[in-house]
């Protein structure tokens, strides 16, 4: 009896099973790497809603009131809300203000700053 070329059932199941198992972490790597991007699009976005009401209270010339406040900033077709947060710091002449930025109801950024009396 001769025995016949090619390959058997199982060494063809474990080939598959070799191909699938590094088709299911290519996937897994290539999603990671676009939620990655996601990721540093939004932080960017947010880092210019912060940005921008920072600049917003050192423009005004005045000292900010000790506070909270929260406003809305649309950057790249995306709805941030800014918490800004004024506290004040032991000099009488400083504020300490802080700038949170969140999408939806997740933070992605917080920037601070001092601001002084004009």
């Amino acid at each position: 009896m001769t025995r016949a070329r090619g390959f058997t059932l199982i060494e063809v199941l474990v080939a598959l099973a070799i191909v699938a198992i590094a088709l299911a972490a290519g996937m897994q790597a290539t999603q990671s790497l676009a939620n990655n991007a996601q990721r540093q699009s939004d932080v960017l976005l947010a880092q210019l809603c912060a940005e921008n009401e920072l600049v917003r209270v050192r423009l005004a010339r005045q000292m900010p009131p000790v506070g909270e406040q929260r406003l809305g900033c649309r950057q790249g077709q995306q709805d941030f809300v800014v918490a800004l947060t004024v506290a004040p710091t032991p000099n009488p002449n400083f504020r300490r203000v802080d700038a949170q930025v969140f999408d939806a109801a997740n933070p992605v950024l917080r920037v601070s700053t001092i601001v002084g009396r004009y």
